[in-house]
């Protein structure tokens, strides 16, 4: 017996190369998963990898441009070439955007984050959807934010995008669940990735102002996304499909 939530399992996880991308990459494998790690930074992506082989578990890295359906393609044929099939997915992968008002916005922008944002989540769950109702079902989590619960200011793009990942999820997640695969969303709030630490560095009050928005006064740490995302992929969330998981110290009360 084990005590390892996804002993066995195949997953995938896309925007690995850092953050909470990274975060839920080493925490799969540390579940015992054997993970295929997808971003378009192929350094970092390496990096990624490296850290899961040093720490005994199994990975491999696949340079992948989400936005690209023939990449996605060839990323679940690498998880299915290398280890055999493919259960769960953290579809993680995507792009902020100049922080402009909604009229400063270039077209070019907001191309940009939809593109990535939604269609290329749409173009990772739809070949992970048609993957794993042909070979008995699994688990997808998208990334979204709490942008596309609240709305925010300067981000007219990336709220629109993740707020249509909602209803990809919603979606998805009712026209397959008579097939065994469950789909979720977990929404973030603040994070101390590395983006954010620099964003911090440049303007040190910026983290007073983000702890203020928060009731529970901080920030949070990638691994606590990570390990949402791990536990929506696992049998111990069996029942829950369609659910948009805030995982963020309680933004979203307010």
């Amino acid at each position: 017996m084990t005590d390892r939530l996804l002993e066995g399992k195949v997953a995938l996880v896309t925007g690995s190369a850092a953050g909470i991308g990274r975060a839920s990459v080493l925490a799969f494998a540390r579940e015992g998963a054997k993970v295929v790690a997808a971003d378009v930074d192929e350094i970092g992506g390496n990096r990624t990898v490296d850290l899961v082989r040093e720490a005994g578990g199994e990975a491999v890295f696949r340079r992948c441009d989400i936005s690209d359906p023939d990449d996605v393609a060839e990323l679940i044929d690498t998880a299915v070439q290398t280890f055999g099939g493919l259960h769960c997915a953290h579809n993680n992968a995507g792009v902020g955007q100049p922080q402009k008002g909604f009229s400063d916005l270039e077209p070019d922008a907001w191309e940009r984050t939809l593109r990535v944002n939604l269609t290329g989540t749409w173009n990772c769950m739809r070949a992970e959807l048609d993957h794993m109702k042909r070979h008995g079902g699994g688990a997808i989590v998208a990334t979204s934010s709490v942008a596309s619960l609240l709305g925010q200011q300067g981000s007219s793009a990336y709220a629109a995008s993740k707020s249509g990942v909602n209803s990809l999820v919603r979606t998805a997640a009712g026209e397959y669940a008579s097939a065994g695969v469950r789909v979720n969303a977990i929404l973030p709030g603040p994070i101390a990735t590395d983006l954010v630490r620099k964003s911090i560095e440049e303007n040190p009050a910026l983290e007073e102002r983000m702890n203020r928005s928060i009731p529970m006064g901080r920030l949070g740490q990638p691994e606590e996304v990570a390990e949402a995302a791990v536990w929506l992929c696992s049998d111990r969330s069996s029942f829950i499909t369609g659910a948009l998981v805030p995982v963020d110290g309680g933004k979203t009360l307010f």
